[in-house]
């Protein structure tokens, strides 16, 4: 599986949401906090086109915004089944 980073904050629902969907499913991933971050913050304003949505996910080298959470998207992105 591609490497997955979940850019957060901890005051964000659908954070959690991404965050246990991940776990509930083995899938790995490293976690940054663009509240005490300020480069991450910048990159998922610039890779959202100046939103700031998050969660916003790195998969392998491409970024995607799971804002509103959205079971099926996500699942479909990382290539793994819905239900486990």
């Amino acid at each position: 599986m591609e490497m997955v980073t979940v850019y957060s904050a901890g005051w964000c629902p659908d954070c959690w949401r991404t965050k246990k969907f991940l776990n509930e499913r083995g899938v790995e991933f490293h976690e940054i906090n663009i509240e005490e971050d300020v480069e991450a913050a910048a990159l998922v304003m610039r890779v959202n086109h100046g939103r700031r949505r998050i969660p916003t996910l790195k998969i392998g080298e491409r970024y995607i915004a799971c804002s509103p959470f959205n079971a099926q998207k996500l699942a479909d992105e990382l290539r793994i089944p819905l239900n486990f």
